[in-house]
């Protein structure tokens, strides 16, 4: 038979522990990581050290569960609205527009998570860059297929470079968190959408010349 208190606690410790990651990863998109301690977030939610750190175990574990967290924002937020479009082009498109909406709509505090994680943990290696890593890669990854199923579907040229391609759709996404963040420009996200719909036409214009 089972324990009712237990059955009880367990849903409070669940709720607990997700109201401590989502003020972690709003500090974290906005002071960084290392800004995330079990100290500020006691402090902050008016709890124990002890409670904070239950929940955790250490300040590396508390990191990592708030880049977990982050990463599932994300994809609620950008990938699976994208997931609606089809296949290619449209979806490449919609990925970057959800994505520019993500960091215009300030779903962190601090722009794109994931930007000032890497800009962070760039240069530190560990478990916390390592994860970074991976789920940046990922998303990278991800933009690169649809390239690739563009040009299966013959919307895309074969000769166009998906890595290089993606490598310039990905920074003007990333120009714009920045201008938005250090110089509060708002018209960062009109002239990466600009630039990013006129790098894509490109592309497709390439495929047309080759065609005729």
């Amino acid at each position: 038979m089972s324990n009712p208190a237990v059955a009880y606690q367990q849903p409070r410790a669940e709720k607990t522990r997700a109201e401590i990651l989502k003020r972690a990863v709003d500090i974290g998109s906005a002071e960084g990581l290392e800004g995330v301690s079990i100290g500020r977030l006691a402090a902050e939610l008016a709890m124990s050290k002890t409670g904070v750190f239950a929940h955790f175990g250490s300040k590396e574990e508390l990191q990592l569960a708030t880049v977990n967290l982050a990463a599932d924002i994300f994809v609620a937020e950008v990938v699976e609205p994208a997931l609606k479009s089809p296949r290619g082009i449209q979806r490449l498109t919609a990925s970057l527009n959800n994505w520019l909406s993500y960091v215009e709509r300030i779903v962190f505090r601090g722009g794109c998570f994931f930007a000032a994680a890497s800009a962070e943990f760039d240069s530190r290696p560990g478990p916390v860059r390592d994860k970074i890593a991976e789920l940046t890669r990922a998303w990278v990854v991800g933009l690169e297929d649809e390239v690739k199923e563009a040009q299966k579907l013959k919307q895309l040229a074969k000769k166009t470079k998906s890595r290089q391609l993606v490598f310039e759709l990905h920074a003007y996404v990333q120009e714009a968190n920045w201008a938005f963040k250090l110089f509060d420009d708002k018209t960062a996200f009109a002239r990466a959408r600009l630039a990013i719909s006129s790098r894509i036409a490109t592309e497709q214009r390439c495929k047309s010349t080759k065609r005729r």
